[in-house]
């Protein structure tokens, strides 16, 4: 049989080292000897002996939080010998790699799959006190380990030496050092009171020294945000 499908190019890549790498820009394959942690549903193959177990957001407390903010990762647990490959809607998939006393800010919807060595918690966005289309909780990783990411395209990579400002539903992750904020990128006026919109009433700011990546598409607002930011001002204390 023969045809281009069958190219070296399409064919499974093997390695003697046991972690997670690219199969292709779209597909994460992870070679298990252990524990990963996984997005709940992004398995599209798997070879070997490998058991899945759901962990809803990663453990009651973030379990809790997920529920009072909307945002988080619904997790399931890997465990065993075998190749497992992930996907996520035919998104581009890229892979960081953690450093002890790194810490990344990442919208839940961006996480593909993450080392079982780092640890995660869900935190309010500072200065997210003003009502927005967008989730105003973030997921921070610590720790020292791989951690697979979704984009919807092509990402760019700011560099923050200047006030930065992000549309939220493009905003992928972000150095957790960074201050961040809600600003009113549509002024108030005339056109406003007509009906008239830019479509980009809020973006988020960003200042300090790191990075940001953005990608080209915004992910559909949630549903319910608007009651969900309503409780963010009321919540922020409780889940800091």
């Amino acid at each position: 049989m023969r045809s281009a499908l069958f190219s070296a190019e399409n064919l499974e890549k093997e390695s003697a080292q046991p972690g997670m790498r690219l199969q292709n820009s779209k597909m994460l394959k992870i070679e298990l000897n252990g524990e990963a942690m996984a997005r709940v549903g992004s398995m599209v193959a798997y070879q070997g002996q490998v058991q899945f177990q759901a962990l809803g957001s990663g453990g009651l407390g973030k379990f809790l939080k997920q529920k009072l903010t909307g945002e988080g990762v619904p997790l399931m647990k890997l465990s065993g010998r075998g190749d497992v490959f992930l996907a996520e809607l035919a998104k581009d998939v890229h892979i960081v790699d953690l450093e002890p006393g790194d810490a990344l800010s990442i919208n839940g919807s961006s996480v593909l799959a993450f080392d079982s060595t780092l640890q995660y918690d869900i935190r309010m966005v500072g200065g997210a006190g003003m009502a927005s289309s967008s989730g105003l909780f973030n997921c921070v990783f610590t720790g020292h380990g791989r951690i697979a990411i979704t984009t919807k395209g092509t990402p760019v990579v700011l560099n923050v030496d200047a006030p930065t400002y992000v549309d939220p539903q493009a905003a992928v992750c972000w150095s957790a050092n960074l201050q961040t904020g809600y600003h009113r990128a549509e002024q108030l006026g005339l056109g406003s009171l007509l009906g008239r919109s830019t479509g980009e009433a809020f973006t988020m700011s960003f200042a300090g020294q790191g990075f940001v990546v953005v990608q080209p598409s915004e992910e559909p607002p949630v549903a319910g945000s608007g009651a969900q930011e309503q409780q963010g001002g009321l919540l922020g204390g409780l889940l800091s």
